[in-house]
């Protein structure tokens, strides 16, 4: 094995993976700078969410090596891995899921608390996402009572308040109308650019991914060059792609 360069907050080479004999990704190598917005671009099915599990440890790849911070995350162990998700790494969805017996404020604090933090300790933190995420008003409500938009907010805040090294956002405004998508992505770049967080965003809409430091594009299974040419009309509009070399 080979340590990655050293400005490299996560790398990945030549990583390759199969589901139920269907290849989901095939020789994808990348690194991710500290502190990097990096947005992985491509159709649904492509292989974003496979890469973005196999950079986090939720899954290990069958070929190929991931290194976080130059520890070689694919010979961990199971526990191992799971440590490192639970103190370094943050995971978005792509639709919130929020436990409805609790309000927004004990959602956003749920992993501080889980780790050992006390409750007032959690709560003042918890606080200080959901304010800097435009929704400290709704601290107090429950998940039902809020709108889809403010929901996504309320994870996003979870996600973000262990104060992780990296963020991983697989299609975290998938649900939401553009509107929406494009207030909540700008506060979460935001958010992440004032407390040097890394994140790794999975998205195939453009305007997402231009929020972005830098793109790489995935195209069945494997890393695309891409040059988006302009649409004609709606259902003319297309991508031009070629292989990475």
């Amino acid at each position: 094995m080979v340590a990655p360069p050293d400005n490299n907050v996560l790398w990945a080479r030549a990583l390759h993976v199969n589901h139920n004999g269907s290849p989901a990704l095939s020789g994808v190598s990348l690194g991710v700078r500290e502190g990097e917005i990096l947005a992985v671009g491509g159709p649904r099915g492509s292989g974003k969410t496979t890469l973005l599990q196999c950079l986090s440890g939720q899954l290990l790849p069958q070929e190929g090596e991931v290194w976080f911070n130059s520890v070689p995350v694919h010979t961990m162990g199971a526990l191992s891995r799971e440590r490192l998700r639970r103190d370094r790494f943050g995971w978005i969805d792509p639709a919130p899921v929020l436990i409805p017996e609790l309000n927004a404020w004990e959602n956003a604090a749920l992993p501080l608390m889980l780790s050992g933090t006390g409750r007032r300790a959690a709560k003042t933190t918890a606080l200080e996402w959901l304010e800097r995420l435009d929704i400290g008003g709704c601290a107090r409500k429950r998940p039902h009572t809020l709108l889809q938009a403010e929901r996504q907010r309320v994870a996003i805040a979870r996600a973000l308040v262990p104060a992780p090294t990296v963020l991983f956002a697989d299609e975290p405004t998938a649900s939401l109308h553009r509107a929406d998508r494009t207030h909540v992505l700008r506060t979460l770049t935001a958010a992440a650019r004032s407390h040097g967080i890394t994140v790794v965003l999975a998205t195939h809409d453009a305007d997402t991914a231009a929020l972005a430091d830098r793109t790489v594009s995935l195209l069945d299974g494997r890393r695309v060059n891409t040059v988006h040419l302009p649409p004609v009309t709606e259902t003319e509009g297309r991508a031009a792609c070629s292989l990475s070399v």
